[in-house]
C-alpha cells in the first residue's frame, strides 16, 4: 500500500492570527511545504488524513492551555489553504491522534508502507502521534520543513527525541 500522510492540527485555531494558540507567522511558513507534500503523496496514490484538534467547552486541557479549538467554533476547521485537498477529517481531543479516535482502525485497513506526519505543534501533537505510531510498529517519517511549534527550542528538542528515542526518520527539505 502507499503512504499515509497525517496532517496534524493545521486548523484555524493554531494558524490564523487572533486565536488564543496562534503558532505565529513562522509556523504559517510551513503551509506551502505541506501543500507540496500532500500533492506529491496523493499523486503517488497516498492517503491524507487531517487530524483536527476539537474540544468540548469544558475540556480539562483548558487547565493547562487557553481555551482553543472548541467544537462548533471556526477554530477546529482546516485552514483555507488546505481545505480544498481530498482527505478525511478526523477530530481529536488529545495530543495523540490515536487517543479515542478511529485512526488505529483506519491505518489497519490501509496498511501503509509508511506514515508521514506533518503539522503543528512539533513538541506536542506531532511528537505524541509519532510516538503512538512507532509503538504500533509503523515506519514514521517527519519532513522537517513541514512541522513547526510555538517554541523553537522545544521544536528542535522534539525532533531530536523523535529520532533518538522513537526511531522516526527525519526528511530534510529537497
Amino acid at each position: 500500500m502507499a503512504n499515509v500522510v497525517l496532517v496534524i492540527d493545521m486548523v484555524k485555531g493554531f494558524l490564523q492570527p487572533g486565536n488564543a494558540l496562534y503558532c505565529g507567522d513562522e509556523a504559517r511558513g510551513i503551509i506551502p511545504n505541506v501543500q507540496r507534500l500532500i500533492e506529491g503523496e496523493q499523486a503517488a496514490d497516498g492517503t491524507v488524513l487531517f487530524l483536527c484538534d476539537t474540544h468540548d467547552p469544558d475540556d480539562l486541557e483548558f487547565e493547562m492551555f487557553p481555551v482553543h479549538c472548541v467544537r462548533g467554533t471556526h477554530e477546529p476547521e482546516l485552514i483555507p489553504e488546505l481545505a480544498g485537498y481530498e482527505g478525511r477529517i478526523i477530530p481529536k481531543r488529545r495530543y495523540s491522534a490515536f487517543f479515542e479516535t478511529d485512526l488505529e482502525a483506519t491505518l489497519e485497513s490501509l496498511q501503509p508502507d509508511k506514515i508521514i506526519i506533518c503539522g503543528v505543534c512539533t513538541d506536542i501533537c506531532v511528537m505524541h502521534t509519532a510516538a503512538d505510531a512507532r509503538n504500533r510498529d509503523y515506519k514514521v517519517e517527519v519532513p522537517v520543513d513541514c512541522v513547526a511549534s510555538l517554541d523553537d527550542d522545544a521544536h528542535r528538542a522534539a525532533l531530536q527525541h523523535m529520532v533518538k528515542i522513537l526511531g522516526v526518520a527525519l526528511k530534510d527539505p529537497v
